[in-house]
This record gives structure tokens, C-alpha cells and sequence, in this order.
């Protein structure tokens, strides 16, 4: 076999080798997207600071409007904090037994325009992106609301020193699942309008 023949074999098999993986990839988003489910039971065991990292990471890989970036995130692995923050917020209980806290904050002034809207719209895109990547490492997450619950803002400013002029979006509560809280088929076909409405 010519030396061309042979660089043109190894050049398909690498094309396909490339192809493939993009494939397994492809396959493992979809399947992180699809398992992706609200976990509101937890076993006490901590979450590590590098998947915690690693989680806050993919938080900002979100799109954002003009790139501006208005988030922040508060990171809580505290006992005592992640217990305060549950006596105070009435939906976010299963902190009593989460290993780790992220609370999504926003800044109005950091966003495009100083657009209050944008600046809710982009966290929530962090805020997804993170929901995501407690999927993908094998952990359980939950959104719940801070944001627009004067209340529950407040509880959290107190317990996170978090400065007024700063919106604490959300309080995720993560940890270890316990196996109970399963993923649910959202997909509706009357939702899905093509052309037009």
C-alpha cells in the first residue's frame, strides 16, 4: 500500500474517530438536559470545592447581554448558614440536609443598560447552567425563588451580607441525591408552533 493510501486511511479514522466523539458528546448533553430534575432530598454529605468550581464555572459560561455579566454568586458549605438560611426561606427547607448552597445574585447596574429586566433575564441563564452541571457531576439541585419575594431577598441579604442594591435571585440548595426525586417528561407537542402561531 503507497504512503498516500496509507495517510488517507489514517486520515479517515481519525475524521471518524473525531465524528464519534462529537457524537458521544452530543448524546451526553441531551442526556444531562433530559435527567435533569428538581432534587429536594439530599443526604448530609458535603460537596467538594472542586466540584463546586466546577459548578460555578459553567454558572458563568452563560450568554448574558452585551457579554456585561451582571452575576455574582454566594457559595455556602457552612452548617450553620446553610440551617439559618432554611429557618428563614419557606420553599427551601431541604437545606437542612443540602451539603452546599449557591445563590445566584445579579447586579441591575452591571447589566446592559443598567436594565433591571436583563440583568434577572442573564442570572437566570447562570442560574440554569448551574442546575445543569449538578446533573452532569451526579449531584441534585433545586431552584428556589428569592426573587421578587421581598421577604425571602431580605432573609437572604442578612444571613449573606449581601449588599441592597444586589438581587439574590435564587437559593440552590445541592448535594448528594438520595435517589428519590426523579427526572419528568415536559415535552408538549400543542406548545410547539411551527411558522407560525
Amino acid at each position: 500500500m503507497s504512503r498516500m493510501c496509507i495517510s488517507f486511511l489514517m486520515c479517515l479514522l481519525i475524521a471518524g474517530s473525531v465524528h464519534a466523539q462529537e457524537d458521544a458528546n452530543m448524546k451526553d448533553t441531551f442526556f444531562v438536559i433530559h435527567s435533569r430534575k428538581s432534587v429536594r432530598n439530599f443526604t448530609d454529605a458535603p460537596v467538594s470545592k472542586i466540584d463546586l468550581d466546577k459548578i460555578v464555572r459553567a454558572g458563568m459560561a452563560a450568554p448574558s447581554a452585551v457579554n456585561m455579566q451582571p452575576w455574582s454568586f454566594v457559595v455556602v458549605t457552612d452548617r450553620k448558614k446553610l440551617d439559618e438560611l432554611a429557618a428563614g426561606l419557606p420553599y427551601a427547607k431541604m437545606l437542612f440536609k443540602a451539603g452546599a448552597a449557591i445563590i445566584v445574585c445579579t447586579e441591575p447596574e452591571k447589566a446592559y443598560d443598567q436594565n433591571k429586566d436583563l440583568a434577572v433575564i442573564d442570572a437566570s441563564l447562570a442560574g440554569e447552567n448551574i442546575l445543569l452541571a449538578i446533573e452532569a457531576l451526579g449531584l441534585g439541585g433545586v431552584w428556589t425563588a428569592a426573587y421578587p419575594y421581598e421577604d425571602r431577598m431580605k432573609h437572604a441579604r442578612t444571613v449573606l451580607r449581601i449588599p441592597q442594591k444586589v438581587i439574590p435571585l435564587n437559593v440552590i440548595p445541592l448535594g448528594v441525591p438520595t435517589g428519590v426525586d426523579k427526572p419528568k417528561d415536559k415535552y408538549k407537542k400543542e406548545k410547539i408552533h411551527w411558522e407560525k402561531w
